[in-house]
């Protein structure tokens, strides 16, 4: 399957016209990563979003004491990576593949200059980044209530 249609298919995509989807197809590959691989390290530069098709990712974070704590879960149809978003970011924490994982990568920089260059696409970019964003916020709010414990 192409690039083209790998984006178009993602929610990432929805509401996006074909004009906007034939502007970040220059900015997008396609990757495969297998289980136990690292898909970026904290600290690294965040140079990428990556539009998860299947399988499964962690972000861990290191918590001195008690080693790689696991923070949140990624598979299909999710986004990964957010810290590219602004000048000079960098991963704030690990992500890695726990089973095979695919996806298509967004080059940050491309990505940023379409954004750029077209503020129609900009927008419609950042609508789909907030609302992720936004559900996230929601999951770490549920988690604090700890509405995921069983009663007992």
């Amino acid at each position: 399957m192409s690039e083209r249609e790998r984006l178009s298919e993602h929610p990432f995509a929805k509401g996006l016209s074909p004009q906007q989807l034939d502007a970040l197809l220059p900015c997008a590959r396609l990757a495969r990563f297998p289980a136990r691989r690292f898909v970026f390290r904290e600290g690294e530069e965040a140079d990428a979003l990556y539009l998860l098709f299947s399988g499964r990712v962690v972000l861990e974070q290191h918590v001195p004491g008690r080693g790689e704590v696991a923070v949140e879960n990624l598979g299909g149809g999710d986004l990964l990576g957010l810290s590219w978003l602004f000048p000079k970011g960098r991963w704030i924490c690990d992500a890695r593949a726990v089973e095979p994982t695919e996806a298509v990568v967004l080059d940050a920089r491309c990505v940023h200059q379409r954004m750029s260059s077209d503020p129609a696409l900009g927008f419609a970019v950042a609508q789909h980044l907030i609302h992720q964003l936004y559900q996230r916020l929601e999951r770490v709010r549920l988690q604090r209530l700890d509405v995921y414990r069983s009663a007992p």
